[in-house]
């Protein structure tokens, strides 16, 4: 239920791709890679190749893998989708031919150029085109592991001998992968692990047998329809099963960790190897997902040791932990955890005996944590105390004894500040946007946010119509932040519509102050110039840098009290004098369709339309992993009660005003039935409305020629019939 939160992030993504910097995630799957001395980088190259670029001289690249080297020999120069080197920097692997798998392309092929031997060898021969995932390379560069068809395989680098490491793999026994839930609601993807000497893999093993399909119908590719089964545990259901094995190279034997408790009922959602090859590290969610513990695991004996637990009254935000990769400090026997216990979302120090130190304190929320240096004893974060729809780069002294963080950002650039840092923690490659900026890039030196090259970041001074951001108390005494567009030739005699953009639930945040947040993708030209005021504010319940109450004040209640705070919120803006309290419409996308469905049902006395995309109607059904999370387990009608209060379905019956709803048939993630069902309760009230159904689209709508452009002509025609823009 998260589409609605791409639009704001595909803008920041499209640009840190051109200048080949984002964040962590994108540097694993090879957008750019830091040499080792933390000043150089390497770049996937104008020319079909790879280039060293030089932090501190942009007119400095050097082509390292020319694109000679990437073309095998009576076939096509190998696009790069991604790459990685070796260890030692002898090898590269590149990453092409890529295929979908869900919602990103994980699945390809992979070749390895060898720079000293001058040869490029393709991973995997014999094994089905595109079907590796997540190759790399061992830590002593001396082989390669993959998997293929849910099984894991390593492949000596030399020699070419391929050897088979799972063997009971299938479709729903997942060895090194995951299922669909583990993907899309715990960000993992990537399921094995490389040992540090190179004789181990550890991995996660996934049986999803007991799952039951979902059985998509598709109708538009053969003559007969036929069935796409999903293995979709929805809330309520049992998990798959998940346990972690540790299999050795050699034997391909398996030795499979201890880990205390039920392996249905429990998620893992982390695993890494500690600092040496005979542990790995692992956190363990309970189903409710309101306890953590961390277990060290023998690699030998599968004997499991917990180190740390954590309990909360909500649920704990695991999900946003980084899934690959774990913060150890150099003395091998701790790291950095963030938790939110003391209403804060703030990093620790952890032991591997459980001794724990609060390195950041205050009452403010590390948003991220972006690096650790520990030669000059420093931990760098993105904070923003003092305004939540901001961000800034802070550091404190990793030994705790910071009182208050340092702001390492100019006080001159308000907005939002990226900040991914070289492994020396020297330099970083900066992005910086706000409301009315696009986005621009250059590379500083730390701590003193100094101008290195690439771009000259300032403010853009000639921004017409800038978007404003405002504060709005309800009658609850919430107060909640918002940004207004207002129409271009606003005239504060005359009266505009206005259209709401809502997402509201815990999964994203709509007021952030960066560039492309407040424009409506969904509308085809000039919301401003066409005379609508374009509004959006956040609720308690979305992730904003609030602290931990203004987070978790939606437990148990989502589609109750986000739903309140949005049409409070709209109440106290109706008084404004040149808001038309006739004209109001909503609109949202995933979580925020289905808010917009609840605003116009719950609320028809303010919302006279609304335009909802892929929507739960049904919150019973959709997934275990996210709806468990923040709703409690569903195991009998007193836990089945909140999904049922929260779900636009039950107030269908109350729709007064105009709805146009659209949905794809073939979306994985917010099922048709949604849709279906929400039909169904409306015909049975008789309240007529405008149905748009996108034969075999997923759940962005975007599949198949011209879907985007008719779903952007149907959203801006049915906005302009039913809430006509301008002034009055």
């Amino acid at each position: 239920m998260k589409t609605s939160l791409f639009r704001p992030a595909i803008a920041f993504l499209f640009v840190a791709l051109a200048v080949g910097v984002h964040n962590k995630v994108l540097a694993q799957r090879g957008a750019f890679n830091w040499a080792k001395d933390g000043y150089q980088y390497f770049s996937a190259g104008r020319n079909g190749g790879i280039d060293e670029l030089d932090t501190r001289d942009s007119s400095k690249r050097t082509t390292v893998i020319s694109k000679a080297m990437l073309t095998p020999a009576g076939k096509s120069t190998l696009g790069i989708s991604g790459f990685k080197f070796s260890e030692d920097n002898s090898k590269v692997m590149i990453f092409t031919n890529t295929k979908r798998v869900w919602r990103y392309n994980t699945r390809g092929d992979y070749w390895v150029y060898d720079i000293n031997a001058k040869t490029l060898k393709q991973l995997g021969i014999g094994k089905p085109e595109s079907s590796l995932m997540f190759a790399k390379f061992s830590p002593d560069g001396s082989k390669a592991a993959y998997v293929s068809e849910h099984n894991i395989f390593v492949e000596d680098l030399a020699s070419g001998n391929i050897k088979q490491l799972t063997f009971e793999g299938e479709k729903k026994l997942i060895n090194g992968t995951f299922d669909w839930v583990y993907e899309e609601e715990l960000e993992c993807r990537d399921g094995f692990r490389w040992s540090p000497d190179s004789k181990l893999i550890a991995y996660w093993q996934i049986d999803a047998r007991k799952i039951k399909n979902y059985l998509m119908l598709n109708t538009t590719d053969s003559i007969y329809p036929y069935t796409v089964p999903v293995e979709y545990p929805v809330a309520g259901e049992d998990p798959s099963s998940c346990k972690l094995g540790v299999v050795d190279i050699n034997s391909a034997k398996t030795t499979w960790m201890d880990i205390p408790g039920d392996n249905v009922q429990h998620y893992i959602p982390r695993m890494e190897w500690t600092t040496n090859s005979n542990e790995i590290i692992l956190e363990q969610l309970n189903r409710a997902q309101n306890e953590s513990k961390l277990f060290i695991a023998n690699a030998g004996s599968g004997a499991a040791q917990l180190i740390h637990d954590e309990i909360s009254d909500t649920w704990i935000d695991s999900w946003r932990r980084d899934p690959i990769g774990w913060s150890w400090l150099k003395d091998g026997k701790s790291f950095t955890w963030e938790s939110e216990k003391d209403g804060w979302n703030h990093v620790y120090r952890i032991t591997t005996t459980g001794k724990e130190t609060l390195i950041t304190k205050g009452d403010y929320d590390v948003i991220s944590l972006n690096c650790i240096d520990e030669t000059g004893g420093y931990l760098y974060f993105t904070a923003s105390p003092d305004n939540a729809t901001q961000k800034y780069l802070y550091r404190v002294k990793l030994n705790g004894s910071s009182k208050a963080p340092e702001r390492v950002t100019p006080k001159d650039l308000p907005g939002t500040h990226e900040y991914v840092v070289s492994p020396n923690g020297k330099v970083a490659l900066h992005t910086f946007s706000n409301s009315y900026t696009p986005y621009e890039t250059e590379i500083v030196s730390l701590p003193e946010n100094k101008h290195i090259s690439g771009q000259h970041i300032a403010l853009k001074t000639d921004a017409k119509n800038k978007p404003v951001f405002f504060k709005v108390k309800t009658v609850d005494g919430v107060e909640m932040d918002g940004w207004m567009v207002k129409p271009t030739h606003f005239d504060s005699t005359k009266k505009y519509p206005v259209v709401f953009y809502v997402y509201s639930e815990p999964a994203g945040a709509t007021v952030t102050d960066t560039y492309g947040a407040t424009r409506n993708g969904e509308y085809i030209g000039n919301m401003a110039d066409d005379g609508y005021i374009y509004i959006s504010l956040d609720n308690r319940g979305t992730p904003a840098p609030k602290g931990t109450a203004w987070r978790k004040a939606i437990y148990k209640n989502i589609g109750i009290v986000n739903i309140r705070d949005q049409a409070m919120g709209a109440k106290e803006i109706l008084k404004w004098p040149y808001v038309d309290s006739s004209r109001v419409a909503v609109h949202g996308w995933s979580g925020g369709g289905s808010c917009t469905l609840n605003l116009l049902f719950q609320y028809p006395e303010i919302y006279k339309t609304g335009i909802s995309v892929a929507a739960v109607g049904w919150q019973l059904n959709y997934d275990n992993i996210y709806q468990e999370r923040y709703m409690g387990v569903p195991t009998d009608d007193a836990g089945r009660a909140p999904f049922i209060k929260g779900s636009p379905i039950t107030y269908a019956k109350n729709l007064r005003g105009n709805l146009l709803y659209m949905h794809g048939t073939g979306d994985d993630n917010v099922h048709y039935r949604n849709a279906e069902q929400l039909i169904n309760a409306l015909i049975k009230y008789n309240r007529p409305f405008q149905l748009m159904s996108y034969p075999n689209r997923s759940h962005g709508i975007y599949e198949g020629e011209g879907t985007s452009l008719f779903l952007r002509t149907i959203f801006t025609q049915y906005l302009k019939e039913h809430c006509p823009p301008g002034p009055r």
